[in-house]
């Protein structure tokens, strides 16, 4: 593609692994505000037990077996792999891992659609931003670059 001013493609060129990343970071990093809580037992917002409130999501709403152990997947996906995005390490594994895990939360969220009332636009957002990561993998600054391999 031609740019209109073309003296900024390498201006482009140089941001854009370095963009890539700090999206890849902080889309990791705001993943483990929300897992943190759940693995230390912690409050978040106005909830106060929020792996309380996964586990009874999973249960009653989702009408899941093995809402416990389904409740403490989403925690370490959020904790640890929130981490991994950030770190760019095994970016495509986990980010269709979230992928999956916020198409569920805009499944659960649909009745408040669009963006009044605690609408789904959050979740839909980082769906994808998730799918994104997952076609173009950790980036050229990456755990996964560094190492020469991923998925």
């Amino acid at each position: 593609m031609q740019l209109i001013f073309p003296r900024l493609r390498g201006t482009y060129d140089r941001f854009e692994p370095l963009s890539y990343a700090l999206l890849r970071l902080a889309f990791g990093l705001m993943l483990v505000t929300h897992g943190l809580p759940k693995l230390l037992g912690r409050s978040h917002g106005s909830m106060a037990d929020p792996m309380k409130g996964s586990v009874n999501l999973i249960a009653n709403v989702l009408h899941l077996p093995g809402a416990e152990l389904l409740g403490w997947f989403i925690a370490i996906l959020e904790g640890v792999g929130g981490l991994m995005l950030a770190a760019g390490l095994f970016t495509r594994v986990v980010a269709a891992m979230v992928a999956v895990q916020m198409l569920v939360i805009c499944y659960v969220m649909g009745p408040t659609f669009p963006w009044i009332d605690r609408g789904f636009e959050y979740p839909l957002m980082l769906l994808f931003i998730a799918l994104c990561l997952l076609a173009r993998g950790g980036g050229r600054l990456s755990l996964d670059a560094r190492i020469g391999r991923e998925v």
